[in-house]
This record gives C-alpha cells, structure tokens and sequence, in this order.
C-alpha cells in the first residue's frame, strides 16, 4: 500500500458535497483542509484496513470501489458491503478502536484519510461537521436494516432487482447513467452479500435477460426496463437497501 502526503483541498474536491457537509464558510474549509491532508492509493486486490486492525482514521473514497467482509468460522469471506467514491468507510472501528471487518480495493483506487480524533475534535466546533458524522453513521445504521430485511424476506429476483437498483442510484448521484453500469464486483460476492449461491446469482441474471428487463455482456449491466425491476421490489413491500 503506497501513501503520499498530498494536500487535498476538500473545498475543490468535485465529491464534496457527498462526503463533506453542505453551508460550510470558508474559514470551516480551510480547517477541514488542513485536517483532511493525505491522499492514499490502494491496488486492487489489496486492503485498505484489516480485521483486528487499530482504528485511528475514516476513509473518504475518492476513486474506485471497495468493499467490506469478513471472515467465518469456516474460512468463508462474508461480503458486508459495497462502496464507492463519495463514500465514507471506517465507521466498524469506532465502537472498540479496532476494525471489524476487511476493506478491500475492487479496483485501483484513492481514499482521502480523516484522522478521526482531530475529526472528532473539529466537529464539537463546527456543529455542521457533527452533524453530518452523525448522519453518516444513521446512515449505515439504516443501510443494515435494509441488508437484514432483504436477507430476511425477499426471494432471488427482489434480492438481485433491489441491489441492482441501489447501485445505479448511487452511481447516477455521481454523475454517471441511469441505465448502465461497470460491476466491479464479482457474481460470487454479489452472492456473498445478498444470501444467493453463485448459481442462483447467475439463474436470476439470466432471467432478468430473458424477460427484456437487463442487457448483460459479462460485467457491463444494461438496464432496459427500471419500471420492471421496480416492480420486481414493491411486490415484497420492503424498501430497496
């Protein structure tokens, strides 16, 4: 893992107003620059932070994909999650000062580091600042309630449709397509994350091309009918993850 200490204006930043709260003065940015001040690259395949790990820092993705696991009893790694640029991860080592769970690059990728206890110093001075941590972990609060109701009462089709749609809405609020998107994950950790076997992952998927409702050409996704995987969903009356 190389780190380089870059200075990172979070003022310039065309993520900030994912990661960063919204209304801050300049003088509010600036001591946020000066707090945010590192740059790390991560290759793929390598992680991020471990299980058992000292936690000292969260993690602004800058570029690329992550996600979160752990390992079971048996050995097996248990995707917990996926996350993208603009998003904030770290949170798991707040409650014991040590990390829960393995963060691992999908892809080649840059995080921006935020020391938590100048973070957590800064906020009691700029209430917006607090309050957005706070929102953050709301945020993963409600996100595990979605997982749990998805693994707790949703057959295949509403598991996959759910998740599919989950993607490409926080894909289309950084800029990219409504209907189209790259999936940096595996169908084995896509599986791993939503309770599926592979086989299952892959049946649904070819269903899902069968019935019009997706264009698959190996990890490019082609949405071709939203209002169909939609459906797919509410017919469960459960909210999308």
């Amino acid at each position: 893992m190389n780190s380089h200490a870059i200075k990172v204006a979070c003022s310039n930043c065309n993520l900030r107003e994912l990661c960063m709260p919204m209304g801050l003065n300049a003088d509010e940015l600036q001591r946020i620059d000066e707090v945010v001040a590192i740059r790390r690259k991560v290759k793929r395949g390598v992680r991020l932070y471990s299980n058992g790990e000292k936690f000292a820092s969260l993690y602004a993705i800058r570029t690329g994909f992550f996600k979160t696991c752990i390992t079971t009893e048996d050995g097996r790694d248990q995707v917990t999650g996926f996350q993208m640029a603009g998003e904030i991860i770290g949170l798991d080592g707040i409650v014991n000062d040590h990390h829960t769970c393995n963060a691992v690059a999908l892809e080649d990728a840059e995080v921006c580091v935020m020391p938590f206890d100048r973070i957590e110093e800064l906020s009691r001075e700029i209430t917006a600042l607090q309050r957005h941590v706070h929102k953050i972990m709301s945020r993963e609060i409600v996100r595990e309630h979605g997982v749990m109701l998805l693994l707790g009462s949703m057959r295949a089709e509403e598991r996959l449709a759910a998740f599919l749609l989950n993607l490409v809405q926080r894909l289309h609020a950084r800029g990219f397509s409504q209907s189209e998107l790259l999936l940096r994950m595996t169908r084995e950790e896509i599986g791993s994350y939503l309770g599926l076997k592979l086989e299952t992952v892959s049946r649904t998927f070819s269903k899902f091309v069968e019935d019009g409702i997706v264009e698959v050409k190996q990890r490019h996704v082609r949405i071709m009918d939203t209002s169909a995987l939609k459906l797919i969903v509410n017919n469960n009356q459960q909210p999308c993850p």
